[in-house]
């Protein structure tokens, strides 16, 4: 599942910051990880339910009708061709840029009105920020009506445009925050601006990830507490927690209202510390059964027993400190080269900002297969606690985790035969028929054994 609805919002402007949230985030693509299956005794669905359909499909490997594959298949290039594109154009938008000398435009008037550094970066960032989303936004809307089309948005394009509009104002602050700090950290340093802007970096994003849930989700969604909307469900989960010896409140477990904008299936974990919390969609206690949705939050269970959120914060900061240190040792050639004739005075000059983060978005991506990697480990591991955590609670835990694998695959339109080099260097979950095998197939229990996380 994802960890986080805003991490797919944020478009922070730093290279190194989609690697950090990347990284932080358990989870991505529109794949969302099984949890523990709830263990509190079970009614029979009702026929002619959802519940009663899903309950009576026995899943034996991954797979879709001819035209439903077909649907994928497409997706699935369109995507791959998105995810080439994307950071390209990224990439030329900052070329042009410096061709067009915005900086050093934006710069002259943030000098002019002001002499204060601070205020120079209040005025800088916004426009810089703004330019370039505005220019960005052709993907974006490319990308929004390709959801649309394939039936996972049913989102309209007034309510996307007021959230993008929000999202704007969230990157016009952070961008503010990260470009003060850096090129204040930079002048004051020249020479080791990448080590201490490295520490000041790392409490601003542990604040961000730590508030995401109790300020930026709430701007794009309602979330009511789950005993609310499902007290039998809350149940069931409460009952899988005791399980993994976890103490959640059900006051921690919420209802988000994904479908007013959404068809996909999801939940996640989130936060630190107090704001830490378990969400699921309501299309997803819409599209599964009360054994599979448990099973989901097992797998999210997972993500927060195992610390995978501190674990990839931890590897993010050690990734961002190697890009930022890259970034220190390139940015002063690079501009020995070009910087009079992008009119980029030092690299303490705010009109550099877009040659720096050319050389960090260039890193960022070449390490794209690793934190990929990363993700699809962590995933993998949570997969494994969810069948753990679910064993002896549920009959068959394995079959029904293999059910929540075939509904996320089936809503959310998960191409069943991608390639070994995609899911490499693209997926951040393994793909869904791995995972539908994984489940069928461990058994550490059959001879006598117990789970490696869940004994």
């Amino acid at each position: 599942m994802q960890t986080g609805v805003s991490m797919k919002k944020l478009k922070l402007i730093f290279g190194i910051l989609a690697l950090v949230l990347l990284t932080a985030a358990p989870g991505v693509r529109a794949q969302a990880p099984p949890g523990p299956i709830a263990p509190a005794p079970q009614q029979a669905p009702a026929p002619g339910t959802p519940e009663a359909r899903e309950a009576a499909k026995i899943v034996t490997a991954y797979t879709l009708p001819p035209d439903v594959y077909e649907k994928t298949k497409k997706l699935e290039k369109i995507e791959l061709t998105l995810f080439v594109v994307s950071p390209v154009y990224g990439l030329i938008l900052l070329w042009f840029f410096l061709r067009w000398k915005l900086g050093p435009k934006y710069r002259n008037w943030a000098e002019g009105a002001s002499g204060k550094f601070v205020v120079q970066a209040l005025i800088f960032a916004p426009l810089f920020v703004l330019t370039l989303d505005v220019l960005s936004l052709p993907v974006d809307i490319f990308h929004h009506q390709i959801v649309r089309d394939y039936g996972l948005s049913v989102q309209g394009w007034g309510s996307w445009a007021w959230d993008w509009t929000k999202g704007e104002l969230l990157n016009v602050i952070t961008g503010f925050i990260f470009i003060w700090i850096l090129y204040a950290v930079i002048r004051k340093s020249p020479r080791r601006w990448w080590f201490y802007f490295w520490l000041a970096s790392i409490p601003v994003i542990v604040a961000l990830v730590t508030i995401t849930p109790v300020v930026i989700d709430p701007m794009f969604h309602k979330f009511v507490p789950m005993q609310q909307k499902d007290p039998q469900l809350t149940a069931a989960l409460e009952s899988m927690i005791q399980r993994a010896g976890q103490d959640i409140p059900p006051e921690r477990i919420y209802w988000m209202n994904a479908s007013e904008k959404l068809n996909e299936v999801n939940a996640y974990v989130t936060g630190l510390g107090a704001s830490k919390r378990m969400v699921v969609w309501d299309t997803t206690l819409a599209k599964m059964n009360t054994p599979q949705i448990v099973f989901v939050c097992g797998h999210e269970m997972g993500h927060y027993v195992l610390n995978h959120i501190p674990k990839g914060l931890t590897l993010a900061a050690i990734g961002s400190l190697i890009l930022f240190y890259l970034g220190h040792r390139l940015i002063g050639g690079f501009l020995a080269r070009r910087g009079t004739a992008w009119d980029v005075r030092s690299v303490g000059d705010l009109a550099s900002l877009p040659a720096l983060l050319i050389l960090l978005s260039v890193a960022s991506l070449v390490l794209t297969p690793l934190t990929n990697g990363v993700s699809r480990y962590f995933e993998h591991q949570a997969d494994q606690y969810g069948l753990e955590v679910t064993h002896g609670l549920t009959p068959d835990s394995g079959q029904v985790a293999a059910q929540s694998f075939q509904v996320l695959g089936e809503v959310n339109l998960d191409y069943p035969d991608p390639s070994p080099l995609d899911v490499l260097v693209t997926y951040n979950h393994p793909a869904t028929r791995d995972r539908v095998r994984f489940a069928l197939t461990y058994d550490p229990w059959a001879k006598g054994g117990t789970g490696e996380f869940v004994h």
